[in-house]
């Protein structure tokens, strides 16, 4: 499923559903990616200063991978999607 993300908050947020629909704790997210689990916490609640190689290490964990794409223009309702 995909999951649009244009703020740090957004992509915390999809990181975090992802994981537990997997059934994973944030511990053994961080176990999975080589990290701490203070990490993945400060991620999922939107933390601005998070380094790249370090959201890569969490997107390969969860088995995702980022894609570039334009903006959209949308309505009001898909923008109420988001929320």
């Amino acid at each position: 499923m995909s999951q649009l993300a244009r703020t740090p908050g957004q992509f915390g947020e999809a990181l975090r559903r992802t994981r537990l629909s997997r059934g994973w704790s944030q511990t053994q997210l961080a176990q999975q990616a080589g990290l701490r689990q203070a990490t993945i916490s400060q991620i999922e609640n939107g933390h601005g200063a998070t380094r790249i190689d370090t959201l890569c290490a969490v997107l390969a964990a969860l088995d995702l991978e980022l894609m570039v794409t334009p903006r959209t223009r949308g309505s009001i309702e898909d923008i109420e999607d988001l929320f």
